[in-house]
C-alpha cells in the first residue's frame, strides 16, 4: 500500500545492520560501531550517527543531534522494537523504557514502535538503510578509523552529499523537500538539549536515604519506607513523590558517600548534629591518642552519614572515664587492624587485653634438613699463588 506522510509529522528510527570497524590506537583490536538511521517521512530526508553501542543512552543521544540535524522535532518517532527503547509491544500492551518515554515527555512528542516483525511499518527508513549503506558506509570501508567521533567526522560531508542528490522521479533532493516540506511543520527545538537521566524506584530506608549506585542520598524524614522515583544524570539526582519533586542532590561518585540535607532530618538528629561534629569527636580522640581517632573516622566513615556513628564513636570515647587512655589507644589500635566498629567489641578488647597478644610465630629452627648447607659451604678456599 502506498504510504503518504504528513509534513512535519513522523521520523522513523532504526540500526544499520552494516557496522564499521573501530580500531584501537595501541591493542590494534576492532569494535563494532553502531549506525544509527533516522528518516523522516515527507521528505526522505537522512540523518546518521555512529556510537559505540545501542546501549540506552546513544541511542537517545543519537535522537537527540537528529532533531538538531533536522531543524525540529517530529509530532511522532517511529523506532523498531530494541531493547534501548521499548520493553514490551504486543497485544496486551505498550511498555516504553523510562528513560525513552522521559526524552520523548521533553520534546512533546510520541513514540509510537512498529509492529514487531512488520518492517513495512517503517518502509521508509528501511530504504535510508540501504541508501547509506552504498553511498556512505560503502565509500568508507576500506578506512581506518580509531574513533567513533573520527567515523561521525568523515560520514558528515557524505551524509550532506546525499540529502543534496536530486532524487528521481522527484525532481528536488531530500534537502530541499526538507526546508519546504518537514522543517516548516516541526516542532520547535526546546532552549537546551536533552540531558540523559536513567530511572530508578526506590523505597526509602529507615535512615531517610535512598541509594543510588552505592551512593546515598536524604529525602525528608516523613517519607521513610515510602516509594519514591529517582532519576539521575551525571550531574543531579532528583527525587519525587507521586510525581512531585521533594529534593535535589549533586551526583555522587565515590561509593558509600552520602550527601545529607540538616532539613531532612527528624528533629533528635538535627539537635545531635548541632551538638556534635565530626571535627568536635576527632578532637576528642586525638586527645587520647592517633589510633582513637583513627577509629573515631572509620567508623563514622563506615556509616551512610557521619550522624549515624555519633553514638558509637561517643560511647567509646567516654571508656576513658572508667579506662586508662593509653589501654583504650591501644585497644583503638587493635580494633583498626580487625576493623571492628562496635562499643562491645573494644569493651572486649579492654577486658581480655587482647591488644597484647600477638600471633604465634614458629620459632623453631631446622637443623637437619637437606636444604640447609651450613657456613663451610659458602666458605671460598684460598688459592695458592
Amino acid at each position: 500500500m502506498r504510504q503518504v506522510y504528513r509534513a512535519g509529522e513522523t521520523m522513523f528510527v532504526d540500526y544499520s545492520g552494516l557496522t564499521m570497524e573501530i580500531t584501537d590506537p595501541e591493542t590494534g583490536e576492532t569494535t563494532p560501531a553502531q549506525i544509527f538511521v533516522a528518516a523522516l517521512g515527507a521528505s526522505a530526508a537522512v540523518f546518521v550517527h555512529a556510537t559505540d553501542s545501542q546501549k540506552q543512552s546513544s541511542f537517545i543521544l543519537s535522537h537527540t543531534l537528529a532533531f538538531e540535524y533536522f531543524g525540529g522535532v517530529p509530532k511522532q518517532i517511529i523506532p523498531d522494537n530494541l531493547k534501548s527503547g521499548v520493553i514490551e509491544n504486543s497485544k496486551k500492551g505498550l511498555k516504553l523504557n523510562e528513560s525513552y518515554a522521559d526524552m520523548a515527555r521533553y520534546y512533546g512528542c510520541a513514540i509510537i514502535p512498529a509492529r514487531p516483525r512488520k518492517p513495512q511499518d517503517k518502509a521508509k527508513v528501511e530504504q535510508a538503510v540501504q541508501g547509506i549503506q552504498r553511498w556512505i558506509l560503502a565509500k568508507l570501508r576500506n578506512r581506518v578509523f580509531f574513533s567513533v567521533n573520527e567515523l561521525n567526522k568523515a560520514m558528515s560531508p557524505l551524509l550532506e552529499e546525499y540529502n543534496n542528490k536530486i532524487m528521481k522521479g522527484v525532481g528536488k533532493s531530500r534537502s530541499e523537500l526538507l526546508s519546504e516540506l518537514d522543517r516548516p511543520e516541526l516542532l520547535p527545538l526546546p532552549a537546551k538539549r536533552y540531558v540523559y537521566r536513567d530511572y530508578l524506584l526506590r523505597t526509602v530506608h529507615l535512615d531517610y536515604h535512598v541509594e543510588v549506585e552505592g551512593s546515598f542520598y536524604s529525602v525528608p524524614y516523613n517519607y521513610i519506607k515510602s516509594k519514591v522515583d529517582v532519576w539521575y544524570s551525571n550531574t543531579t539526582v532528583e527525587i519525587y513523590s507521586k510525581g512531585n519533586l521533594i529534593t535535589v542532590h549533586p551526583r555522587l561518585f565515590k561509593k558509600g558517600r552520602a550527601s545529607t540535607l540538616d532539613e531532612h532530618m527528624p528533629p533528635e538528629h538535627q539537635y545531635r548534629k548541632e551538638t556534635w561534629s565530626p571535627g568536635r569527636i576527632l578532637n576528642w580522640g586525638s586527645s587520647i591518642g592517633f589510633n582513637t581517632a583513627r577509629l573515631m573516622k572509620e567508623i563514622m566513615e563506615s556509616k551512610s552519614h557521619p550522624v549515624q556513628g555519633y553514638r558509637t564513636c561517643i560511647a567509646i570515647l567516654n571508656l576513658s572515664q572508667k579506662w586508662d587512655k593509653k589501654e583504650i589507644e591501644l585497644s583503638c589500635k587493635k580494633a583498626c587492624e580487625i576493623r571492628a566498629y562496635s562499643v562491645k567489641s573494644i569493651e572486649s578488647i579492654l577486658k581480655n587485653k587482647f591488644y597484647l597478644k600477638k600471633p604465634e610465630k614458629n620459632t623453631e629452627v631446622l637443623k637437619n634438613h637437606y636444604n640447609i648447607r651450613g657456613k663451610k659451604y659458602y666458605q671460598k678456599e684460598e688459592s695458592c699463588c
